[in-house]
């Protein structure tokens, strides 16, 4: 949990409009004690610490040994003393690392724009993932449901115009909930707060300006910058003036160039009917390929990846010809994997695809294969898909149904569309 002072009047209602809120925090609930709580339930409910014993210090509490004063890096001898009833349990680095890698490949489903700032918390701006996903309320929904079912461990959200804002809503969301800060919400919401709360007021500097009268956000904003500047410096003076009017610049840097963009599904019941996980196929290429033009990358490698019921994994790879973003590339190649894949006539349990070994798009020159050259229209693929994008962003994800046959005859009326659109770009002025 956050050490910034929280006020107990932030966490309400301040709207529902979320047309510029695409940035959100996601922070773990006490990480590492959730972590051990998923595996050991029978201690929910109990003080738990997570530490070592003697000159250790605590690594992570659970609310209820919160409750009584322990806290994150206190030393484990002050815990025990306030909290004697708490259960010690010791550390275990490699689940909760392997429980993160898990949360942020997640993350990066639904974006590609994921900062990651520590083992249990991240920034994401989704505004790329609103016509696929929905609006980010929906969005961190899924999210949150999503890491509780995998790993029974909870994670708040913050959803807001900046990173600044979004981390204070995910502060204030805690445990286990989400808050929107609507953009013309933002400077309300912060003249709810004390000064400690914003980023860069440690306790020196809250005495500091506690000296000059300003003890809350509201304060701050109304004092002029250059009173605020005599009191803490010059640079510190003028960042705080601009955090409490809600406004911060720094976009979200992802942590880390993602090198693959991948979906796949379990089947509600084993599939033994190779058309059906064609169609879920055909499903899965198209959400990988729109990923891909949402990130601005082509790719070269196509992977399947096949789980039959015995729980057997079978992976297979090919490397194409030239670079796509484009589905039907994708499905063409996978659908060849699929069937050169042996089953050993045993159902089908989960199917999934990867665009590997991606590049930026802006950064090659297109390479058409044969069929392309030799056609009037060597980019209507391209352009149909593009024109379903659209559809989904003004009417939503669910717009076109994402069947086989909803698929097949969407394409077709995107290719229309696209080819009228090319007739008119190209017809004869006059």
């Amino acid at each position: 949990m956050s050490k910034a002072p929280r006020s107990a009047t932030a966490y309400r209602d301040w709207g529902s409009d979320e047309s510029r809120t695409s940035i959100m925090h996601v922070d773990m609930d006490a990480f590492f004690a959730a972590c051990e709580l998923a595996r050991r339930p029978e201690l929910r409910g109990l003080p738990v610490i997570v530490g070592g014993r003697g000159r250790g210090v605590v690594l992570a509490a659970t609310y209820e040994a919160r409750a009584f004063g322990v806290r994150s890096a206190m030393p484990m001898v002050s815990a025990v003393r306030l909290c004697p009833q708490a259960v010690i349990v010791p550390p275990d680095h490699r689940r909760y690392t392997d429980v993160s890698r898990s949360v942020m490949a997640t993350m990066a489903e639904i974006t590609p724009i994921v900062e990651q700032i520590s083992i249990d918390e991240a920034f994401l701006d989704v505004s790329g993932a609103r016509r696929r996903l929905g609006p980010p309320t929906a969005i961190g929904a899924r999210l949150r449901a999503h890491v509780q079912k995998v790993h029974g461990v909870t994670c708040s959200v913050g959803i807001a115009k900046n990173k600044f804002l979004a981390k204070l809503a995910s502060t204030h969301a805690k445990p286990d909930g989400m808050l929107l800060v609507p953009d013309e919400s933002s400077v309300p919401f912060l003249r709810t707060l004390p000064v400690g709360a914003l980023w860069g007021v440690g306790e020196k500097t809250e005495a500091v300006l506690a000296r000059w009268g300003v003890t809350t956000v509201a304060q701050l904003a109304d004092t002029d910058v250059a009173t605020l500047q005599a009191a803490v410096g010059r640079v510190s003076g003028a960042h705080l003036h601009d955090l409490a009017w809600g406004r911060d610049p720094r976009p979200v840097v992802p942590t880390n160039r993602e090198r693959s963009i991948g979906n796949e599904t379990t089947f509600g019941s084993d599939q033994d009917d190779l058309v059906a996980v064609e169609a879920r196929l055909l499903e899965l290429c198209d959400q990988v390929a729109g990923r891909c033009r949402e990130a601005g990358v082509v790719t070269r490698t196509v992977a399947l990846k096949v789980r039959t019921n015995d729980f057997r994994t079978l992976t297979r790879s090919r490397t194409l010809d030239g670079p796509t973003d484009v589905a039907r590339d994708l499905y063409r190649v996978a659908r060849e994997l699929l069937a050169a894949v042996d089953l050993r006539g045993l159902p089908v349990r989960l199917v999934g695809v990867r665009a590997e070994n991606l590049q930026d798009r802006a950064g090659f020159a297109e390479q058409l294969t044969l069929d392309e050259a030799s056609s009037a229209r060597p980019s209507a693929r391209r352009e149909a898909e593009l024109a379903l994008d659209a559809v989904r962003e003004r009417f939503g994800s669910s717009a076109i149904g994402l069947g086989a046959g909803g698929m097949a005859a969407a394409r077709q009326r995107a290719f229309e569309d696209a080819d009228r659109l090319r007739d008119s770009r190209h017809a004869p002025a006059g």
